[in-house]
């Protein structure tokens, strides 16, 4: 049985391993894969191991030994499931991995905007306290969550994880899910409309899976709908947003702040609209990235591969 991991760095970075996978097959690492090597190094694999490297009908229909397909992440939109299906090859994902991770990356955005820390500290550290005429100072305003409305569009496990924190700092919490009533509460969260959360929310927190009906929920029309000066959170994925669209809203001041951790397109194009938006915070899609998160998603791809060779398949998407 051979297994081929190829883009394992995004996993193990320095601190972790894929040892434990030689107990079981013969097992072939590469830390990236560029799109001109996926075949040959995927030639004579029974299975592979793929975060991010494209697994579409041109790439399957080249590999008649491929019998396994397992995700490194929870979205898998990078195989084609169909084609997989009909070619009897199994596609697992890792689902849960990162719920707390990425919650906790929410409220680093989150506070990253309401007290700006980093911004601060810095200026300490460069003399500007020693010459203050006053005991404080403040270059940003620092904004109390409490009382404020964040609206969540999304409440899987992630969502749900981010009220729990948004409560503890005594916010009020609208959700949105197709799948719960409306009017519904999980704690002290109220499950709304879209239409509601656009309307009443300080802070909007994007926690949903992109889809046909969520692909640029955040565009100019449904900006327009809400409170003058809203933050927009994204953890999500990066075609929730109409960039161009919170770029403009970003420079006019409609939305006051956004921090992103995902964009459309990653590593992002120089040309990216956000980019040249000092009011939108962006870090390099690395919420789910803690040594924790990591080592969970580690556990349960080779928990699923073992599953697999059993013939009894776990967290299977096709």
């Amino acid at each position: 049985m051979k297994l081929v991991i190829l883009d394992g760095y995004m996993a193990t970075r320095e601190d972790l391993n894929w040892n434990a996978l030689s107990d079981f097959a013969q097992v072939e690492i590469f830390d990236r894969t560029p799109p001109e090597k996926i075949i040959e190094r995927s030639i004579d694999a029974d299975a592979v191991f793929t975060n991010k490297v494209p697994f579409f009908k041109e790439q399957i229909q080249q590999l008649p030994k491929l019998k396994y397909i397992g995700v490194l992440a929870t979205g898998y939109n990078n195989v084609d499931l169909q084609f997989a299906r009909e070619r009897g090859i199994v596609v697992s994902n890792i689902p849960a991995y990162g719920t707390n991770s990425v919650a906790q990356e929410v409220f680093a955005h989150i506070l990253n905007i309401s007290n700006r820390v980093e911004l601060h500290s810095n200026s300490v550290h460069a003399g500007d306290w020693c010459k203050s005429p006053d005991i404080c100072y403040c270059l940003t305003p620092q904004t109390e969550l409490a009382n404020l409305t964040l609206g969540i569009i999304g409440f899987g496990a992630i969502g749900q994880k981010v009220a729990q924190i948004a409560e503890a700092f005594d916010m009020r919490v609208l959700a949105y899910s197709p799948s719960k009533k409306i009017g519904n509460l999980y704690g002290k969260t109220r499950i709304a409309s879209v239409e509601e959360i656009f309307a009443q929310s300080d802070i909007i927190s994007l926690n949903c899976p992109l889809t046909s009906a969520t692909e640029k929920i955040i565009n100019a029309q449904n900006i327009a709908k809400c409170k003058h000066g809203v933050w927009i959170i994204n953890t999500g994925r990066g075609g929730l947003i109409d960039e161009h669209a919170l770029a403009e809203a970003l420079k006019c001041g409609s939305v006051a702040y956004a921090g992103v951790d995902v964009l459309s397109v990653e590593p992002p194009v120089v040309e990216n609209p956000l980019l040249s938006c000092s009011n939108c915070f962006i870090t390099p899609h690395n919420a789910w990235t803690t040594q924790s998160a990591r080592k969970r998603l580690i556990d349960t791809a080779i928990n699923n591969f073992k599953s697999w060779l059993s013939n009894s398949p776990i967290n299977v998407v096709n």
